[in-house]
C-alpha cells in the first residue's frame, strides 16, 4: 500500500510528493530513504533542494522525529543529501538525470562537477597575465617581418636559442638550438616520433591512456615495462627499440627514475642503438629538493627529450619541444611539413622573450610555491581526517597518488562523484597488457590534482574528497 505525502512548507520551493511503500520490505525510514532516492533519482528534487526539517517532516508523515533524523543521516552518508549547520538538508550537488529527449541526442554534455581535481590541468587563474602582455609587446615591436609569413616547421630560432640556454642551466640539457624541434605539445611530439621511427616501443606499466591510443593510431604497439617505487625496470629491456619513459617524476605513481636505472637505460641505448624517450611533462616541479636533471644530459645522442609549457603555463599555448640526436632532426623536422601549421609564430616570439627576460623562471619559482603549498595541504586534510590513506610518490609535480584499502577504489570514485567532485581512479591509467606480478599490479587508488581549484574552491575540493574516502 501506498500513502502519499504533499509539503509545501517554506523554504522548498515547489510541493514535494513522496510515495511511501509501506508494504515494502524493510521499515518506515527505508521507505522514506527509498521514496527520497526516487524522487532525487527521477530530478523531482533537483541539486541544492532544500528539504524539510525532519521535525516538520516526521509530523507531516506521522513518523517518529528519530526515524527521519536517521533517514536523513544515512542519505547524507550515502552521498544523496548534504548537511550543514545553517544551511540545513540539502539535495546533493550531483549531475542532474537526463530526460529521455536528453538521452536521445549525441553526443551528450555531461554535468560540470562543482569540484574538479583531474590531474593534469593547472589552474587557469594563475596565467601571469601582466608578464605575458609585456613580452608580447616586446616581441611584437622587434619582430622581424618574416614572423608574420609562412613560417619554418622547425619553429623560431629565437625561442630553440632560449629553450636551450633554459634546458641547459635549469634541467642539464646538451644541446643547440639547431637540434631543437618545436611542436604544439607531448601528444603532437609523440604522433611525430612514432611516424618517423615506428616499430613497437616499451611503454611504464602505468601512463596516459590518452597516449597509447595516438601511438597505436599511429601503427606504433606498446608492451608495458612494469613499474615499482624505483621507477620502471627498463632491466627487462631486450634488444634494440624504443623506450617511452617519464624518468623525474613516473606518471602517474609518483616516484623517480633510480639513478641506477637512468645509467642502465642508457647504456642499453648505446649497445643497441635504441632511442630513450623522455617525457619531461613536469620536471620543474620538485618541492623536496632541487629537481633531479634529465637523463638526455648523460646521452644526447640516444635521449629524446620532450616538453612543453602545458603545466607550467598553460595548455592553450599549444607550445611544446623535442630535444632531438643529429640523427632524427630532418626526419621529424619533414614529418611536420613544409610551413608551421601548429603553433603561432608570434606567440613562440612571446615565449622566447619571457625565458629571456626571467619572467619564466619567476613564474615557475611562484607556481612551485603554490603548488607544494597545496600539496602540504592535501596531505594534512588526510592526516587529520583519513589518517588510514597514504599519500605515496615524491614531493612533486601538479598531482599526487592516494593509495586506497584494496577493492574500494570504484566506490571512492562513484561517492567522489555524489559529492560534486570529478576525480580518476589509478587503474584508468594501468596498461591493459600489464600482466601479473608487478609491484602496482592491482594497487588501488586515487590520482588527486591539486593544481586544478582555483584559490577560492580548494577547501571545498579536499572536504568533498575526504567525505568520500572510505572509513579506516
Amino acid at each position: 500500500m501506498a500513502e502519499s505525502w504533499v509539503n509545501s512548507a517554506e523554504g522548498l520551493g515547489s510541493d514535494l510528493h513522496l510515495e511511501l511503500e509501506r508494504s515494502g520490505p524493510g521499515s518506515r525510514r527505508a521507505a522514506l530513504m527509498r521514496a527520497l532516492r526516487e524522487a532525487v533519482r527521477s530530478g523531482r528534487l533537483a541539486p541544492g533542494t532544500r528539504l524539510p526539517p525532519y521535525r516538520s517532516l516526521a509530523a507531516d508523515l506521522g513518523l517518529a522525529r528519530n526515524t527521519v533524523a536517521d533517514a536523513y543521516a544515512e542519505l547524507v552518508a550515502e552521498g544523496w543529501l548534504t548537511a550543514r549547520q545553517g544551511s540545513g538538508t540539502r539535495v546533493a550537488q550531483r549531475a542532474a538525470p537526463a530526460t529521455p529527449a536528453q538521452r536521445s541526442r549525441t553526443p551528450a554534455r555531461a554535468a560540470r562537477p562543482a569540484y574538479d581535481l583531474v590531474q593534469g590541468k593547472p589552474d587557469p587563474s594563475a596565467f601571469p597575465r601582466t608578464a605575458w602582455l609585456a613580452s608580447a609587446r616586446r616581441a611584437l615591436t622587434a619582430a622581424p617581418h618574416d614572423v608574420f609569413g609562412p613560417g619554418d616547421p622547425q619553429g623560431r630560432v629565437e625561442l630553440r636559442r632560449a629553450l636551450a640556454e633554459y634546458l641547459a642551466r635549469v634541467r642539464g640539457v646538451r644541446t643547440g638550438a639547431e637540434r631543437i624541434v618545436l611542436c604544439s605539445g607531448a601528444a603532437h611530439a609523440l604522433r611525430l616520433l612514432a611516424g618517423v621511427v615506428g616499430g613497437t616501443w616499451a611503454v611504464e606499466s602505468y601512463g596516459l591512456p590518452f597516449h597509447r591510443a595516438l601511438l597505436a593510431d599511429e601503427g606504433v604497439r606498446t608492451v608495458p615495462l612494469e613499474v615499482d617505487e624505483d621507477g620502471a625496470r627498463v632491466g627487462e629491456l631486450h634488444g634494440p627499440g624504443t623506450v617511452l619513459l617519464t624518468p623525474a617524476h613516473q606518471f602517474p605513481t609518483g616516484g623517480p627514475l633510480h639513478p641506477e636505472r637512468r645509467a642502465a637505460v642508457v647504456d642499453w641505448a648505446r649497445a643497441t642503438g635504441g632511442i630513450v624517450l623522455e617525457d619531461d611533462y613536469d620536471g620543474e616541479f620538485r618541492y623536496d629538493r632541487q629537481p633531479v636533471g634529465a637523463v638526455q644530459g648523460l646521452d644526447p645522442d640516444h635521449v629524446v627529450l620532450i616538453g612543453s609549457v602545458s603545466k607550467s603555463l598553460s595548455p592553450t599555448l599549444r607550445i611544446g619541444w623535442m630535444v632531438l640526436p643529429e640523427r632524427l632532426v630532418d626526419g621529424v623536422v619533414a614529418a611536420k611539413g613544409g610551413r608551421e601549421q601548429w603553433s603561432s609564430a608570434t606567440e613562440q616570439l612571446t615565449l622566447a622573450d619571457f625565458v629571456e627576460s626571467g619572467a619564466y623562471d619567476r613564474h615557475v619559482r611562484r607556481m612551485r610555491q603554490r603548488h607544494r603549498r597545496r600539496r602540504d595541504q592535501l596531505v594534512a586534510a588526510l592526516a587529520e581526517r583519513a589518517p588510514h590513506v597514504r599519500v605515496t610518490g615524491i614531493a612533486a609535480g601538479l598531482h599526487a597518488v592516494l593509495e586506497l584499502p584494496p577493492g574500494t577504489e570504484r566506490a571512492v570514485v562513484k561517492a567522489a562523484a555524489w559529492q560534486g567532485l570529478a576525480v580518476e581512479g589509478l587503474s584508468a591509467y594501468r596498461h591493459p597488457g600489464g600482466g601479473p606480478g608487478g609491484d602496482r599490479d592491482g594497487l588501488d587508488g586515487l590520482v588527486v590534482g591539486y593544481a586544478t581549484p582555483a584559490e577560492h574552491a580548494y577547501a571545498g575540493a579536499l572536504d568533498a574528497l575526504c567525505r568520500a574516502l572510505p572509513p579506516a
